[in-house]
């Protein structure tokens, strides 16, 4: 029979010579996801043979993968912040790029609040609101997406928390599903922001699966921070944070400026680029 060290090595090489980024991991991740091991007992186990149904099982999800179909899609979790996510397909995969939003909003939130009440808008996994949840008990949070399949997705990832009595999940357009009887703090959001023409010169895994809803921001790429900076303007009552592509900043800076926003502010994710912007209600 053959060891996992030599179907880790033989998977590794078939995703190398498909141009996948990272083989050696995926490798790691997909064999650990067939085996029921996490990524260090993966090493720990190579001299260990496999099974004729481990092989029969690993086979379809590396042919996934080879396609660029992405990994998490595959795996169906994520690890984001401080969480392991469920992840659905037809569902954007939450980035550590993300993860500079949710920093930034542990930052300026007041953690004594009780409740504050967090508007996530664009949900998908409901990876940002849900983090905050993990670390701030008193916060409340209203999930949206226009999305079925993202609506679905944050569901099972409430669910998988135990945060039903925290969380509402809404279907619908910006801050519009939310009663205007219902109090808003915060809102944040990851929108769609990368331009139109730049869509299909992206790896793969973008281009060919991530669904484009989520990722087309239009010409200049800032088309629905035009209509969501100043609808948060109208409905929060303390403030605006989202996330920009790497030279959007200063753009949707102006955006906040243009609607009445002070305190404007942009925070750096680990390459260095301004990948958050946030403002506070005047």
């Amino acid at each position: 029979m053959i060891s996992v060290v030599e179907i880790l090595k033989r998977t590794e090489q078939y995703l190398r010579q498909r141009e996948v980024p990272s083989p050696r991991l995926d490798s790691e991740l997909l064999l650990g996801h067939v085996l029921g091991l996490q990524r260090m007992e993966v090493y720990l186990a190579h001299d260990r043979p496999m099974t004729d149904e481990e092989l029969t099982a690993l086979r379809p999800l590396v042919s996934r993968r080879g396609k660029r179909e992405p990994l998490a899609w595959i795996v169906g979790q994520q690890s984001f912040h401080t969480l392991e996510l469920i992840v659905s397909a037809d569902v954007l995969v939450p980035r550590p790029d993300t993860e500079t939003l949710v920093e930034a909003a542990l930052k300026w939130f007041d953690h004594t609040t009780d409740p504050l009440y967090v508007a996530d808008v664009g949900c998908g996994t409901g990876a940002i609101g849900l983090a905050l949840a993990s670390v701030l008990p008193g916060l409340r949070l209203y999930a949206i997406d226009q999305s079925a399949k993202g609506i679905a997705c944050t569901r099972d990832n409430v669910q998988r928390l135990e945060f039903n009595q925290r969380v509402g999940v809404l279907m619908g357009d910006l801050l519009q599903p939310i009663p205007t009887s219902r109090p808003i703090d915060w809102v944040v959001s990851n929108p769609p922001y990368i331009k139109s023409a730049v869509l299909q010169t992206l790896q793969p895994e973008v281009s060919s699966f991530e669904p484009k809803t989520a990722l087309d921001g239009g010409e200049d790429g800032l088309d629905v921070y035009r209509r969501l900076i100043p609808a948060a303007a109208k409905r929060a009552r303390l403030g605006l944070l989202v996330e920009v592509g790497h030279d959007q900043a200063s753009d949707v800076a102006a955006l906040f400026a243009q609607s009445g926003f002070t305190g404007i502010e942009t925070f750096q994710d680990l390459a260095g680029h301004e990948r958050v912007v946030g403002g506070r209600c005047a």
